[in-house]
């Protein structure tokens, strides 16, 4: 699984933000391994040099294999607050799209985004 995070001009953090937040998603996301190719987190400050309201902004973006793309947000006072509440998100996201995929009796189902594609 691939972890691209991009963090905007008015973010904090660097490189060990980066690292940081490689490591969360990947720690988080372990078990979809197999089936999410590639994660990007977008970090960006919403209200820049603006007092009051949430300040800072998480987006992420998963790909997977044979799926449509899905993405969360989240906003928050602090960077780290926004980036836990996405992924937390992102998480819940992936368990129902996974879920959809299998069956009652955790099968692989005849449905998949190819086939659903063909019939549309």
């Amino acid at each position: 699984m691939q972890v691209q995070v991009h963090a905007g001009d008015n973010v904090q953090g660097g490189e060990s933000l980066s690292q940081w937040a490689q490591t969360e998603v990947q720690n988080k996301l372990s078990r979809f391994r197999e089936y999410v190719t590639r994660v990007e987190v977008y970090l960006t400050d919403v209200d820049a040099l603006k007092n009051g309201g949430k300040g800072k902004r998480c987006v992420m973006e998963t790909r997977a294999n044979g799926r449509q793309p899905l993405a969360v947000n989240a906003e928050a006072e602090k960077v780290a607050e926004a980036f836990n509440a996405a992924l937390e998100k992102l998480h819940r996201a992936l368990d129902t799209d996974v879920a959809k995929m299998r069956d009652k009796s955790n099968r692989e189902t005849i449905r998949t985004a190819t086939d659903e594609d063909a019939d549309a």
